[in-house]
Order: structure tokens, then sequence, then C-alpha cells
């Protein structure tokens, strides 16, 4: 199996797309110009507290009005003038009132009518390990399986946990060398301290830290190292991640290729367009002759899983829908991380009489879900034969980040 990530430019639009065998796995869109604010870092100001849902809203850069729970905030961080030290910090409650300024960061892009969602509890993010603020515990990625490996990544990260931030084990770090790991956690303390003791004299508004572009993100957080090469037709582009894996990934620059073919672009090569196509549209064929329909809503994404031509001519019914729905299953799953589908997703699968196949078909669905990258859960299969999966919001779904005809040829 070869993996390739291949970033291009299109009318303007940054698309980094994550390649199985020529298999889109997972696709973002970013503009060339704007950058998304997720993960950027403001010094903020509180507009308003509505205390029956315990919540302030509280504005950014560009008047850019944000949601904030104060409940899963307890450790504002507020612009009071007074000297950071960081041998006597610890994390101190506070109670927010209208007029405030701390500093927040952007943990949810807006969706749709929902504004951004803004935190207290910062967090810094490397290859191997992020940083959060208020929270003082080490956590390991639940994707690490080998409890020794679990056991040696905690130990060797505990003892740069502070009284006011903990450490988050990410799954690149498996097996990783001591030394990559501590240089890294360093590196984000520096980082965390500097926004803490001169982010709270900038004025008000200010972006304290900006999140690297998409494509960059892409390459940090997980793909390099289960990808073969890396490969834009785009010099400036180019120039931009050989900078960053030099000073981040040495480790990955020789995995970084400059496509110079003039008689095909990179992007026909690979057919980018035409799959960001299919992948915005509501019906999916499977090859036993079944389909998946798949409708985004404000509230939830239905998906169902109908047998279509499956079951022509087919004695053995119950057989045909266990199979239909097994490969259903594994497109899903797919179709799932490819359209960066996020919240509550409902699947109704063909309805079946055995137990035994219900158990089978929830256990392959769960399989092909937990090679997701981003958390996601099978929740259960209800008394109606309806499957309830969460995934976490981060960014937009592709059908947001793509307009109708957009990226055609």
């Amino acid at each position: 199996m070869i993996n390739k990530l291949v970033i291009t430019k299109h009318n303007n639009k940054i698309i980094s797309a994550f390649m199985e065998d020529g298999d889109m796995i997972q696709v973002s869109i970013n503009s060339a110009e704007e950058t998304g604010i997720l993960g950027n870092i403001y010094l903020g100001k509180v507009k308003n507290i509505v205390k029956n849902i315990n919540a302030a809203f509280i504005e950014i850069a560009n008047g850019q009005m944000c949601y904030y729970s104060i409940a899963e905030n307890p450790y504002p961080i507020l612009a009071k003038g007074q000297g950071y030290d960081k041998e006597n910090a610890d994390l101190q409650e506070t109670k927010l009132k209208i007029g405030d300024e701390l500093i927040v960061q952007v943990a949810k892009e807006d969706v749709k009518s929902k504004a951004p969602v803004v935190s207290s509890n910062l967090n810094f993010t490397g290859k191997y390990v992020a940083l959060t603020y208020g929270k003082r515990t080490v956590g390991v990625s639940s994707k690490i399986t080998d409890n020794k490996e679990r056991q040696r990544l905690r130990k060797l990260v505990t003892p740069y946990v502070s009284k006011e931030f903990g450490l988050i084990i990410r799954t690149n770090a498996a097996y990783i060398e001591d030394k990559k790991l501590i240089d890294e956690i360093l590196a984000l303390q520096a980082a965390y301290e500097d926004i803490r003791k001169y982010g709270v004299h900038k004025t008000c508004f200010s972006l304290l830290y900006s999140t690297p572009p998409g494509y960059i993100c892409d390459i940090r957080d997980g793909y390099a190292d289960n990808v073969d090469e890396v490969v834009t037709d785009d010099k400036e582009l180019y120039e931009n991640i050989k900078n960053y894996l030099k000073q981040y990934q040495k480790e990955d620059l020789s995995k970084l290729r400059l496509y110079t073919d003039d008689l095909i672009s990179l992007s026909n090569l690979y057919g980018i367009r035409s799959k960001i196509s299919e992948a915005i549209r509501p019906m999916v064929w499977l090859k036993s002759g079944g389909s998946i329909i798949i409708q985004p809503t404000e509230a939830l994404t239905v998906i169902d899983v109908n047998t279509g031509k499956a079951v022509a001519g087919k004695k053995k019914v119950q057989e045909t829908f266990l199979k239909v729905n097994l490969e259903a299953a594994k497109e899903i799953a797919r179709q799932i991380r490819l359209r960066n589908l996020s919240g509550i997703i409902i699947i109704d699968f063909i309805d079946m009489v055995s137990v035994a196949d219900k158990k089978l078909l929830m256990e392959e669905l769960d399989k092909h879900l937990k090679k997701d990258p981003i958390k996601t859960v099978l929740v259960d299969m209800t008394a109606l034969g309806l499957v309830e999966v969460t995934r976490k919001k981060v960014r937009k779904p592709l059908y947001e980040m793509v307009k109708e005809g957009e990226l055609k040829n």
C-alpha cells in the first residue's frame, strides 16, 4: 500500500488530499488567502453573559462574536496587567463579568448559524504531544494500545507537568525516542509561557498565536508517519512545507517532493476534483448493487442503506442483507472521514433478523471507525435498529468547504 499526501492549489484554494493506493481517504480545502481561525489565540473581551445557559459571548478580532462555556472554563486568564511568575503560578477560579479581557483560543469553527466556540483551556499542539492549560494530568492517546509503551510514555512526561498545565501524549509518540518527545515538550512550554507573560499586555482583540495553515496541520497531525510521500506542484507551498519540516520534523523531510510534470497536472493525475465532486453527492453506490444515501441536517446526519439491485433474483435474502450491510459499514466509515461529518450520525442499515448478524455488523463498523484519526464513537443500535455514531466536531464538513461548481475543471 502506497500512501501519499497530495497538496495543490486550484481557484485560490489549497486542497490537501490523503491518498491510499489512489483512493482519497481524507481531504481539506482552505482559502489560499484567508487562514482559518481554528486554534488561534486572541485577547478577547466579554460582551455579554447569559446566566440561564451559564455561558458568555466573547468578541475577538474583526468583531467576531464567539460562544464561551463558563462551566467548562473555570480558570480564565484575565488581562489584569500583573507580571507572570511561572514559579508561583497556579490555577485560580475567577468569575467573569462584562468588559473583562481574557486570553481565549478558538476550539471550534463556526458551523452554519452557530458561532465559533472559544475556550480558556489553551492547547498547544505538537507532533507528539499537546500541552493543555487548566488540566494538570497526563493523558495518553487511546490509539496507543501497547500497555508497556503507554506506561513508558506516561513516566517520561509526568515530570514536565506543572501547576498550570498537563500533557496529552499523541498517537505519533508511540515508540519515539525520549529526546524528541522532551524537546517538543520544552518548545511547547516556551510558547505557552510567552503567551502568558506577554499576551495579557497586548491590545484587546490582538491575535496572540496563529495556528499553522491547514495543509501544514495535515502533515503535523498524524499524516507524516503514515505516508510515504508528500507531494505538491506549487513552489511556494513546497518551500513552506520544507521550512516547516526542517524546523519541526526533520525525519520527514526526505518524503517531500515537488511535482514538475507539465503534461498533466497533479490534480488531474490523482483525479482530486472529480473525487471531491463525488464526495459531496448524496448517493454512494456499492459494488454489490446496493447504495448509501447521506443527508446532513442542522441537528444530525442521517445515512440510509438500501439494497438496490443487490437482491434481484437472490433466494437467500438475509445472507444478502448481511453482505450489503457489511460492505456499507466499511464505506460509511470511509465517507464519514472523507466528508468530515461530525456530531450525531444516525445510520439506518437494512433490517436483519439474526442477532448474530447484527453483532457482526456492529463489530465490522466499529473496526473501520477506529481508523479515523478524529475521535469517533459507535454508541449503540437502538430498539428500532438504528445505529448511533458520534464524531468530534473540529473543522467544517466538506460540503461546507466547497460550493457547487467551484472545483470543476
